[in-house]
């Protein structure tokens, strides 16, 4: 099996790469690169198979997703597990967080809201460490008049 040449920021954070998989048969267990993929595979008119529907795909660094694939890639409801402790959990489109979501910091900090490309987008909530809740508008890391949600 080819050497992964295709680096990305999402390559990067969850450790493995999303394309050129080779599938034995389907719904049978994909091994890529080191890892697992358990799920369905779908033939292609190249001949090509591709993961689509279901599936659970575990990194050797032991990043997890478990959702819905769509042509090879994370499209859909899943949740991606980082051994950081970093977790997202929400809408995927073409392997980023795309949609509604929640993101959970190894910190225990949660952001919930809209993503847009991987990034934090428009009004969301976010729940600091300590438990405080705040909500703004968010622009990837920055949160345009962030203000504490009040507790009565």
């Amino acid at each position: 099996m080819a050497l992964c040449n295709r680096r990305s920021v999402l390559h990067d954070l969850i450790g493995f790469c999303l394309s050129d998989v080779l599938c034995l048969e389907e719904k049978i267990p994909v091994f890529h690169h080191s890892h697992f993929l358990e799920g369905e595979c779908k033939k292609t008119p190249e001949g090509m198979l591709k993961r689509n529907g279901h599936g659970i795909h575990t990194g050797a660094n032991g990043t997890t997703y478990v959702g819905s694939w769509k042509n090879d890639k994370m499209n859909g409801i899943g949740r991606l597990e980082h051994p950081s402790g970093a977790v997202y959990e929400g809408e995927f489109q073409d392997n980023m967080f795309h949609g509604t979501g929640t993101y959970t910091f190894p910190n225990g900090a949660k952001y919930i809201g809209p993503f847009n490309e991987n990034k934090m987008e428009g009004e969301g909530d976010f729940i600091d460490e300590n438990g405080v809740e705040w909500s703004g508008t968010f622009h990837g890391s920055a949160a345009v008049g962030l203000k504490q949600k009040l507790k009565m």
